[in-house]
């Protein structure tokens, strides 16, 4: 199956932003950044961990199952860290346009210091 897959790995995020910590946020970002990009949601899925012991704040992973296939987003706000995994197949139409819209608006929300990005054309 052709598509294309996009990871990003964020470093330097504010650990304080909502996004961080608040999974109603996230999860909010993440479904409007699909619909933005033209990408269809299908389902959803998100947890915010119980913080460690002695730790302030504990992170959030969260999926959106896309009809094209998948966004994953977890967060690390002890570490400002963020990972971030956008994949979408090409089945019917060229998604990749798609792909690095949601991807963009994603990096741009978190708003990181650095962002190390990956790409995997797949099929």
């Amino acid at each position: 199956m052709q598509g294309l897959h996009l990871t990003a790995d964020l470093r330097g995020c504010d650990p304080a932003q909502p996004l961080m910590i608040d999974l109603s946020a996230l999860q909010s970002l993440c479904v409007e950044a699909v619909e933005a990009a033209g990408l269809g949601a299908v389902a959803e899925l998100f947890h915010r961990f119980t913080p460690a012991p002695g730790e302030a704040q504990s992170g959030i992973t969260g999926v959106v199952l896309l009809a094209e296939s998948h966004l994953a987003v977890h967060t690390w706000p002890e570490l400002g860290a963020v990972t971030l995994d956008v994949y979408a197949c090409n089945l019917g139409r060229d998604n990749s346009a798609r792909v690095e819209s949601l991807m963009r608006q994603l990096i741009e929300a978190f708003a990181p210091a650095a962002a190390q990005r990956q790409t995997l054309r797949r099929g």
